[in-house]
């Protein structure tokens, strides 16, 4: 095969791999490994006949059999344990299984299943996976940090301090799996070298009673802790990686509500970084809310939205709304957040609420003198007959909480309401998308958190979209890698939106999903990457000099780069 035009890039999948180590140690090390599909040059090279059957067999036939294996486990967590246990064996094979079967296994790997392995992580525990920081012993962060590669071999970090996972809760040390989860999503879906990864969890103790009382609970056991000691351990945290790995782009993932806006906010004006609970979801929702305004005409700049639950998830998506309507106008973010009013258990967000708003709640209190006396900010139905919004977002974890009048109030507004019943798991969704069909006579255009079956209406049938985070943030995290950006900015990450938001299958046919299905992930990652290395480029925050200006090349650019699920061939390391 001929060399490509950019096959000499440092990660280029079209080189061979230099492998460090022989025999029984290559078999050993899951990322060099290939198993029973090592081929005659490799196994004379590296010492292992009479160590492997003398079948030299393809990945597609290894692929065949360790989907048989994974399909005989009897339920969702043993298949997540097995696929724990392929990935200590064999990095492309378990990559391979995991894209060839993606649809079916996504759940498993990730939410929901994912939830019940860090649930019990102490009991299954069988040898470790990332880096464990613990609050008691800050002096050594630094060092333990730096055991896990070379300054330059580390492209992503994903951190967690464990206090808010998949709407679980807190789940202490367990928390390292979302960090190994999120970077498993990171490979599959955007190509981030797996070898190039480090999750991370700051143990800063529990308050789960449960894992406090469990004798065989693996970290901390004592409360949280919280105040100026917190903040100095992740700062100190930040500042190791930053000087251990000067490269790398930090994940901020399922920190608690207290914490997770105010870390973003302290260190994205400083660092690349990123928080997929506010950023990832806002992102997503942002790019199903362009949608579905091209199809019912209304402008980005001219939309009412109202949020339906205030937490993490609600004021992420209620940032990124408002950042890309200031982006996208001469508004100022104060002006473009007048165009979203905020529910939370005190029902519409005031001023008047004072220190009750969250530090992410603040900028969207509407002035309590607007509504006067007599009227109702308690009663969702009597606050969008008073707002008459385009958009309807819950993110509540109120189940049904969008009633028949709730939504019919929004149709009575406006010809084509955007209702996006957000929490998740199922069961804790706002309303059932075709009753929403049904309570509007399918004018609804919906997405939500959760996957849903087409709704047959009238003699139409309506794809359901779900706004999964993981058709946004690998391309986000891959264009950011690849530059080199020193910041994700709030136009990359607009640019990530459009680029999205671009490959909406009801753009072409109304009555389609308003998101891509996530098994087309690796070809929208390669689209939103391009978008935000466009964008890193024109802000001067890229440090990447060999950029390609051309579409086709940088596209080709990007593609050469990511990691592919294939065996390449091995030559011994020079040493």
């Amino acid at each position: 095969m001929a060399k490509g035009k950019f096959s000499d890039l440092p990660l280029s999948m079209e080189k061979p791999v230099e492998c460090p180590y022989s025999a029984r140690d290559l078999l050993r090390t899951a990322y060099y490994n290939k198993g029973s599909a090592f081929t005659a040059t490799e196994r004379d090279l590296f010492h292992l006949h009479g160590l492997l059957p003398a079948n030299m067999q393809t990945l597609s036939e290894q692929v065949r059999r360790a989907y048989d294996q994974y399909s005989s486990r009897p339920n969702a967590l043993a298949k997540n344990t097995f696929m724990t246990s392929m990935a200590e064996q064999n990095t492309v094979l378990y990559y391979r299984l995991i894209l060839d079967h993606l649809s079916e296994m996504f759940c498993v790997i990730y939410t929901p299943t994912e939830g019940d392995a860090i649930e019990n992580y102490s009991r299954l525990f069988r040898q470790p996976h990332g880096c464990f920081l613990a609050i008691h012993e800050p002096e050594n962060v630094e060092r333990n940090l730096s055991k896990f590669a070379d300054p330059d071999d580390v492209d992503y970090i994903v951190v967690t301090d464990g206090e808010e996972i998949l709407g679980i809760g807190d789940q202490g040390v367990g928390g390292v799996l979302i960090s190994v989860a999120k970077l498993v999503l990171m490979t599959a879906c955007a190509g981030i070298h797996p070898h190039r990864t480090l999750p991370v969890v700051l143990d800063t103790g529990t308050d789960n009673q449960n894992l406090l009382t469990d004798e065989l609970y693996l970290g901390l056991r004592r409360p949280r802790v919280r105040g100026d000691e917190y903040d100095e351990f992740v700062d100190k945290f930040v500042q190791a990686a930053r000087k251990r790995y000067p490269n790398a782009y930090i994940h901020f993932e399922d920190f608690g509500l207290e914490n997770a806006k105010r870390i973003l906010d302290r260190y994205r004006s400083r660092i690349a970084c990123f928080n997929d609970d506010i950023q990832g979801t806002g992102c997503v929702t942002l790019a199903a809310i362009m949608a579905a305004l091209h199809v019912s005409g209304v402008k980005l700049t001219d939309m009412r939205m109202l949020v339906f639950g205030s937490g993490s998830a609600g004021m992420g998506i209620a940032d990124q709304v408002r950042d890309a309507v200031a982006t996208e106008s001469d508004k100022t973010k104060e002006e473009a957040a007048k165009q979203i009013w905020c529910v939370d258990k005190p029902g519409l967000l005031l001023d008047s609420h004072g220190d009750d708003l969250t530090i992410a709640q603040k900028p969207f209190a509407r002035k309590a003198s607007e509504w006067g006396e007599g009227k109702d900010t308690k009663n969702l139905q009597a606050i969008i007959r008073e707002v008459k919004p385009h958009v309807l977002i819950g993110t509540s974890t109120r189940p049904k909480a969008f009633t028949k009048e709730v939504v019919q109030e929004m149709a009575s507004h406006v010809d084509r309401p955007i209702i996006f019943p957000l929490s998740n798991p199922t069961r804790l969704h706002e309303a059932d998308p075709k009753d929403i069909y049904e309570w509007t006579d399918g004018k609804a255009l919906i997405a939500t958190g959760s996957p849903f079956p087409p709704v047959k209406h009238k003699g139409r049938e309506y794809e359901v979209a779900e706004c999964n985070n993981s058709t946004c943030f690998p391309g986000i995290g891959l264009g950011a890698v690849l530059s080199r950006s020193r910041l994700l900015s709030d136009k990359m990450l607009v640019a990530a939106v459009k680029a999205l938001a671009a490959q909406s299958p009801a753009l072409k046919e109304p009555n389609q999903g308003l998101l891509p299905d996530v098994t087309e992930v690796r070809e929208i990652s390669v689209k939103i990457a391009m978008a935000v290395i466009k964008s890193a480029v024109s802000e001067g925050h890229a440090q990447r000099k060999d950029i390609p200006e051309d579409g086709g090349e940088l596209e080709e650019w990007v593609r050469v780069q990511m990691w592919e699920a294939k065996y390449r061939e091995l030559v011994p390391a020079k040493k």
